[in-house]
């Protein structure tokens, strides 16, 4: 069965942002199914436009940001 993105569900989003992009944590659920975490970063390109990168790692100082967007989000699951 082919993806669908009218099956997937998004039930929480909330994003850090800092000088050089952002990172979003997500929940969602596919069909009705698990509801799972997603976390994701977005970089500025030379044009100052928002563009998908790879999570990859993360600094002390943006998962000291992020932590408590996770924690709201899987109070959320």
């Amino acid at each position: 069965m082919p993806y669908d993105s009218n099956l997937d569900n998004r039930l929480f989003s909330k994003e850090w942002e800092s000088d050089n992009g952002k990172i979003v944590v997500s929940v969602y659920s596919y069909n009705n199914g698990p509801k799972k975490l997603q976390i994701s970063r977005e970089i500025k390109n030379r044009d100052g436009e928002l563009t998908f990168a790879k999570l990859g790692r993360l600094s002390k100082d943006e998962l000291t940001a992020i932590l408590p967007l996770i924690q709201e989000a899987l109070a959320s699951m």
